[in-house]
């Protein structure tokens, strides 16, 4: 188990303990102060995507640093918040036109839905005031993310305070877990269309600002991608009644499942209005997020007031728009998303030839294998027979523990599998775009060996 570190801390942790202390980092390698060595295979919280220390990046901070460190942005721009800009629209295939920085993810979503609301509000169209998302998701932990996500988990403390006349919610696209025996994939994804559809006439059709939804779904059910057709289908829905799409890639986008953004690979030929970015574009260097919207949003946003009425005090910082322009280049200068892809496709077939292996004793226990590229997800069920037993505990939580214990993090989580959050324990992989093939092989052994032990004990 994590160990105590030297200091008492006064630090406000999330976790129920203090975690160990972080004294060095290489790669996807931590030094921590007992003199362990761990190896990061879900880069934080799929952030590091090229790892630590990175000298492109390490010098490209120190360099800007010494140059402007900090502007506000309604005073001055900056050649790098420029640069990175011009970066994200020139690689975004002609889907986006202007690119809005903040400061992480749920600052990201954030401005999004309210550049949503600003763009009707500056056309004229003040009726719409609904947000309509789905069930089993995460989109930040403010209160208007907490709002417009539904996980049951995160959001419990909290329900008494979010608007409930502004968030509505639809079905998840989670094939596996909710496509019903007797459908086609065509007749699942029009039962989802109908169903968001049937919740823009419940609401009034012209009420409605955005369909909100995870590309592929992160933080909630982990790494479920959608059925073909589900984007093109829902995004139809908001065309046809005015409304925008605003897609969160927070944790799946900026080439984590092997394209630059995740509706190139999921969307059918569909892109977003507005879309949300982080984690990826500057890989953990710096706090960065933005979010990238189309030509016809950004006019209408700006009709009125002409400008974006939106904003923190470190928007567009220097040290993090040029860390994240130096993390970008090393990523196409590298080739790191192609190696991204085939060190993905590697880490699937190792885990679906481990762990459902014949004779394998783990195998009944394993529902689910799933993603592409950096981005993987192993789901269980602890229902199979014989049933598992932790006495209250999270079979994701344990393998996550055990792993640990063996050097090696990766993230558990639970209650993705059904509408309350009460079923389902899955672990989450995000390695680095830069990892080797040996590293794969040793992320799959020890994770391997640590779901052998814990189901072992489990068993009843």
């Amino acid at each position: 188990m994590h160990s105590a570190p030297t200091l008492t801390s006064c630090v406000l942790h999330k976790t129920p303990i203090t975690p160990p202390v972080a004294v060095a980092a290489q790669g996807i390698y931590f030094d921590l102060e007992d003199g362990r060595r761990i190896m990061d295979g879900v880069g934080g919280a799929a952030v590091a995507c090229i790892g630590s220390a990175h000298p492109v990046v390490v010098e490209a901070i120190r360099e800007q640093a010494g140059k402007v460190n900090f502007t506000f942005h309604t005073q001055l721009t900056t050649e790098p918040a420029e640069t990175l800009a011009k970066i994200l629209i020139d690689d975004s295939k002609g889907a986006f036109a202007y690119v809005g920085f903040v400061a992480g993810g749920t600052e990201a979503m954030e401005a999004a839905m309210k550049t949503a609301r600003q763009y009707f509000y500056e056309t004229g169209q003040t009726q719409r005031s609904n947000f309509i998302g789905r069930k089993v998701s995460y989109h930040g932990a403010s209160l208007g993310t907490l709002g417009v996500a539904s996980n049951a988990a995160r959001r419990a403390p909290y329900e008494c305070i979010l608007d409930q006349k502004t968030f509505h919610h639809v079905s998840p696209a989670y094939a596996r877990r909710h496509q019903a025996g007797d459908e086609t994939e065509e007749e699942y994804v029009e039962r989802l269309r109908s169903e968001l559809e049937a919740k823009f006439i419940e609401l009034g059709p012209d009420t409605v600002i955005a369909f909100v939804a995870e590309t592929v779904s992160g933080a909630s059910s982990g790494v479920v991608p959608p059925p073909k057709g589900y984007f093109k289908a829902m995004k139809a829905v908001c065309d046809k009644y005015g409304a925008l799409l605003i897609l969160d890639e927070i944790m799946c986008g900026m080439g984590r499942v092997g394209t630059l953004h995740a509706w190139e690979t999921y969307g059918d030929g569909v892109s977003p209005d507005i879309q949300a970015v982080a984690k990826g574009l500057g890989g953990g260097y710096t706090p960065m997020g933005a979010i990238l919207l189309t030509q016809k949003v950004a006019e209408g946003m700006r009709a009125k007031a002409g400008v974006w009425q939106h904003g923190y005090t470190y928007q567009a910082h220097p040290l993090c728009c040029a860390a994240s322009v130096a993390v970008q280049r090393v990523i196409k200068q590298e080739g790191l998303l192609a190696n991204i892809t085939t060190q993905g496709a590697l880490l699937g077939d190792l885990l679906r030839s481990r762990l459902l292996r014949v004779g394998s004793t783990v195998a009944p226990y394993v529902y689910d294998i799933r993603g592409r590229g950096g981005f993987w997800a192993v789901e269980f069920d602890v229902t199979a027979s014989p049933a598992l037993d932790y006495g209250g505990k999270r079979l994701g939580f344990l393998v996550e523990a055990r792993c640990f214990q063996k050097n090696l993090m990766i993230m558990g989580m639970f209650g993705g599998a059904n509408l309350d959050g009460t079923l389902g324990d899955h672990c989450m992989f995000a390695p680095a775009y830069n990892i080797t093939s040996e590293e794969i092989t040793r992320i799959v052994d020890i994770f391997v060996e640590s779901v052998e032990e814990v189901i072992a004990e489990g068993r009843v």
